[in-house]
């Protein structure tokens, strides 16, 4: 079973797709976001959950505080479950409920198109995802993000790191929980204009 665990909504159960998708388990939801909380990445943030499955880490940060939620799925059936997720936890919320958008659309499809400026990014591809097509989604959300933000990436703990600096992040930290390692990365700071300085 999948349930929401903390906030607002806490309790909520989730409903999960029967194939493709692979939900991030109730422990390492409660290390990540007793992380973001900790550091104050929750409260009136503008989340992006791509690859979203059935939604759990978008719409958890919704029970924690965030002040909207993008849900991105490729695959309709999920996109579909996703909506049902997120109006499971709208009605837990009430009146304190933020936005939530569901796009059942290709991720790639989805950053090319969005005018959005998001704080926090969620990316929990599918295990088999070739390295290059996870460089280029994280190239194409680059100009997605503020200059604040944290971006957070699941894989396999034996996949290879992503690829930060290719799409203008810097590494920040990485775990491994068994079998799922979580990257947590951030816009690089940009060079001094050199014109400036003089």
């Amino acid at each position: 079973m999948t349930r929401i665990i903390a906030g607002a909504a806490g309790g909520v159960r989730l409903d999960v797709p029967s194939s493709g998708t692979r939900p991030t388990s109730d422990r390492v939801r409660e290390s990540l976001f007793g992380a973001l909380e900790a550091g104050g990445a929750l409260h009136g943030a503008r989340v992006l959950d791509l690859y979203a499955g059935s939604g759990a880490l978008g719409l958890e940060a919704a029970s924690r505080g965030a002040a909207s939620v993008d849900l991105v799925e490729r695959a309709k059936p999920a996109a579909a479950i996703v909506r049902r997720n997120a109006e499971a936890v709208r009605r837990s919320m009430g009146a304190v409920a933020p936005p939530v958008r569901v796009h059942a659309s290709a991720v790639g499809t989805y950053l090319r198109s969005t005018s959005g400026a998001f704080d926090l990014v969620f990316l929990d591809p599918p295990y088999d995802l070739p390295d290059r097509d996870l460089a280029s989604d994280l190239a194409a959300l680059a100009g997605s993000l503020t200059s604040g933000a944290l971006v957070v990436v699941e894989r396999s703990s034996r996949s290879a790191a992503p690829d930060w600096r290719g799409a203008g992040l810097e590494p920040l930290r990485d775990r491994a929980y068994g079998d799922t390692a979580l990257w947590w990365g951030r816009p690089a700071p940009q060079p001094a204009d050199e014109s400036q300085s003089r």
